[in-house]
This record gives structure tokens, sequence and C-alpha cells, in this order.
């Protein structure tokens, strides 16, 4: 199977992957590495090898892809330039959410109601993949399933919570409207109005990419670490690749889970970069006054978004700001930690006084349209590309993971032409 014509591969095309400086993706101290200070580690290739399938990247995106892979039967490469896990997946602050940076009521305006529904119901049949994924792996991720509360940040944007509830309500969404007083009753803090919805979770993500990736070395992928690749071509119909200390790797295939560092090399005119911040408390003994532990985000934009963790702390995000530029991104943390804790202490001021014990800044991605890039992209012949750009990387990786699943396999994916590269942009 192949979405390009059979006279593109017997071309001698050569694809060079822009060398320099790997990208700062995140600057602080962490969470989720300490979390696991004995997760294993992998080779660098020294060897010319050939599979059906080579994934380049060791993050979420690129693990849940080469593990759909793998339960297909397929002889899987997993590689990555750094250790595993240890970009922007490293920064994640493992939110699981059906909902979108953009709400369902903006899609449904901007793509229609069938489109922005489809997507929205493609998010939450994703949480249940990952909800069965993550029972089938070898290493514990700290799955939790949360249910939600999306307040209004203001009184103009009670309007977009009622939309959002009858929209949510039309599509057979588990949902709930709470009233002001209703929000009081459950939480040591006032907001105007809110939903509070079931069937959202909580992950560790660096557990999780090492958790997926353990599943398929078990079941014979091999996975290489500190393996750059540096260009490819086309060579009697398959792919040669050329990586970083000389080997090269031969493939039917190619998943490029490259993240943001894909703009670097193949920049796409609905992506944006921007930075975003977050951190981590210490651990608390006593969550009474939060109901049901679950996850709160708001409706002003940039959000705040919070949620607790297995060794019991908190952890927020937010702030963001609409510059990539790892100088002007790390001057701002000391000044965003501040922020993020006022804000968190002014919602919970129950809790003891919070202290950030971690706390990084990191580079985030989007699209102007709302919606996450899979699939092929023109020059990378027999090649798909994993995107999920938005606050919704995991999810929205898991939906991309189960298209590309398709398109190697089976040539097609109903849902694919809605994420792909080619797609017309909406704003």
């Amino acid at each position: 199977m192949t979405l390009f014509s059979p006279a593109s591969e017997i071309l001698p095309i050569l694809i060079v992957i822009k060398a320099g400086a790997t990208m700062n993706l995140k600057t602080g101290s962490l969470l989720w590495m300490d979390s696991y200070p004995d997760a294993p580690t992998y080779p660098c290739l020294e060897n010319d090898i050939a599979c059906d399938v080579l994934v380049i990247g060791g993050g979420e995106a690129g693990a849940l892809t080469a593990y759909q892979l793998i339960k297909c039967g397929l002889d899987v490469v997993l590689v990555d330039k750094r250790s595993i896990a240890h970009g922007t997946s490293s920064a994640s602050t493992g939110l699981l959410q059906f909902a979108n940076d953009k709400s369902l009521g903006s899609f449904v305006h901007s793509i229609g109601e069938e489109n922005g529904c489809r997507f929205y119901q493609l998010c939450r049949e994703a949480l249940e993949h990952l909800s069965d994924i993550t029972n089938s792996l070898p290493l514990s991720v700290d799955f939790q399933r949360r249910p939600c509360l999306y307040f209004a940040s203001c009184p103009e944007d009670v309007i977009t919570v009622q939309t959002e509830y009858e929209l949510y309500k039309k599509m057979g969404f588990p949902v709930t409207y709470f009233t002001e007083g209703q929000i009081a009753e459950r939480f040591p803090f006032k907001k105007l109005a809110g939903l509070y919805s079931e069937g959202d979770a909580e992950v560790n993500p660096y557990k999780l990419a090492h958790g997926l990736i353990q599943y398929g070395q078990q079941r014979g992928m091999r996975v290489f670490e500190k393996t750059e690749i540096k260009r490819h071509r086309m060579e009697e119909g398959k792919l040669l690749f050329l990586s970083s200390n000389g080997s090269h790797i031969r493939c039917k295939y190619a998943v490029y889970a490259t993240g943001y560092e894909t703009q670097e090399y193949k920049s796409n005119s609905n992506a944006f970069l921007g930075s975003t911040y977050a951190l981590a408390t210490q651990p608390y003994e006593d969550f009474s006054s939060w109901t049901d532990r679950c996850l709160i985000w708001e409706t002003a934009r940039p959000y705040l978004y919070i949620r607790t963790t297995a060794d019991n702390r908190v952890i927020a995000g937010g702030l963001d700001i609409a510059t990539a530029k790892e100088q002007d991104r790390d001057k701002r943390l000391l000044h965003k930690t501040e922020l993020l804790i006022e804000k968190l202490q002014e919602l919970f001021p129950t809790l003891p006084e919070m202290k950030a014990e971690y706390a990084w800044a990191g580079t985030i991605g989007g699209t102007h349209d709302g919606l996450p890039l899979f699939g092929p992209q023109e020059g990378y012949p027999n090649s798909y590309f994993i995107l999920g750009y938005g606050g919704n990387g995991t999810v929205c990786s898991t939906v991309g993971s189960l298209i590309l699943k398709d398109l190697i396999t089976k040539g097609h994916h109903p849902d694919a032409e809605m994420f792909s590269f080619i797609r017309q942009h909406h704003s």
C-alpha cells in the first residue's frame, strides 16, 4: 500500500533532515523523570538493519504508533535522538481530556457540526482506547479516570459554558451543568457556571511512553536511543535511512513522530509554536475539599489547568506565551511559577501553603484550525507524520496512531481526510 504513485518509488529521492543543535524543548526541574528513576535505557544503533516500519521519535506519539503497529504483527524499529521520552513527553502535565483547546461550539462554527462533533467523539473514543492500552502494559503508568470541571472564567463566558453543555448533551456525553451555587457546594471557590463531565483521565506521560515501548520490545520491536536520522532516499522501492553514526535502516514505511521539531525541517503553514509553564507542589494528605480530585480548567485563553498525581501532588499549568524562543520562555519561568502558585492558592485556600517542588517551561504547538496533523506529506514517499499539536496531545496522538495504523496496513481510514496536511484550513 502507498499513497504515492509507483513512479515516485523509482526516482533517486534524497531528503536531508536539517542538521544542527537539538531543539531545547523544556527548561527547569521535571517531576516525571524522578517518578521513574530506573527507566530502562536502550543502545545506539551501530549496524545496518531492515524492518517493515521505522518509527522516528520515542515520545508518546511514537510509542503509541509503534504499539498499534506491533499489534498488527509488523516488524517495527523505533529510534530517538535523545533518550526515550526525554523530549516534550517529559514536560507534559498528563491531563487526558476529550475536550480541546478550541471549544466544540467553535469547531461547529468553523468546520460544521458533523465534523466538529466527530472530532470530539474520536477524542472520547481515544480515552477508552487509552484505558484498554494501559491495562495491557507491563508497567503501571498511573492512569486514573477522573471527572472534569470546566468553569466560566468571567460573566461573559457563561454563554460559552451553556453552549458547550447543549452540544455535549446532544452528543450523549455524560455532563452536568453546574450553577454558581452547585460549584460552591463542591469546591472552596466560586464560579458563575461550569460543566462537570465524566470520562476524562490523568496519566504519567513519561511512564506511558516507556510502558508502550517495553510492550513493543517484549514482542520483538528493536529500540535505539541517541540515534539521530540524518537523511534518507528511495532505493529499489524501499526507504533507506542514514543514522548519525553511519548505520543504515531499510524499511517499507516510516512514521515521523518528531513533535515540534518537525517544523525545523518540514514547516506547516497551519502550525504554530509557543511556550507554556507548569509546576508540581509538595504532596498533600487531604483532598477532601477537592470533589473527586477532578481535572479543572477554564474558559479563559490562555487558561489555567490543574490535576492531582498518584503521589498526591498538585500539578498546575498554563499562562502560555506566543513565542517558542527559549530565552524569552526561560526568563519568565520564576515569575510564571509564582503566578501559578497564587492562582492555585486562590482556588484552594483550604490546602496548606503551596510550594513548587518542581517547576518547568516547555515548548507547545497548535494549529490555526485547532485540529492535529496526521498523514503523508509531499516529498516524503511511503512516510507518515503524527503531529498531535494542541493542548490535548496524548489523546490526539492516540487518535493519530489508530489512523496511521490503518493507512499503513489497509491504505485508508474514514477519518484521515479531516487531519490531512492538505485539508482546507479554518481559523
